[in-house]
């Protein structure tokens, strides 16, 4: 009998700091050679930080700043419209802390 199930890996918001799982949420890398950038495969080299797929937590990781401070860069100006093609209409996302909410 092999091991369990593997465990759905869990990662925060850096806007809305609201825990979801991995595949719920959108990877934002600054690769190492400097440039940030949408990780669709949540593979790629370099710092990530992890945005829910929802338009108003994109806008508040960038006005706030929580966006930049995760990557520890600062952000390019175009960013938003290059992340637009990754978002979704969809506020109804399930799960939340402890997936409760």
């Amino acid at each position: 009998m092999g091991p369990g199930p593997r465990p759905v890996p869990n990662r925060t918001c850096v806007a809305c700091r609201t825990t979801r799982p991995k595949r719920d949420l959108m990877r934002i890398v600054r690769t190492p050679a400097g440039d940030v950038a949408p990780d669709e495969t949540g593979r790629a080299a370099g710092r990530g930080a992890y945005v829910c797929r929802t338009g108003d937590c994109l806008q508040t990781a960038i006005k706030k700043g929580a966006l930049s401070r995760a990557l520890k860069t600062p952000l390019p100006g175009e960013l938003p419209q290059v992340l637009a093609g990754s978002l979704t209409n969809d506020t109804s996302i399930e799960g939340g802390t402890l997936g409760k909410e």
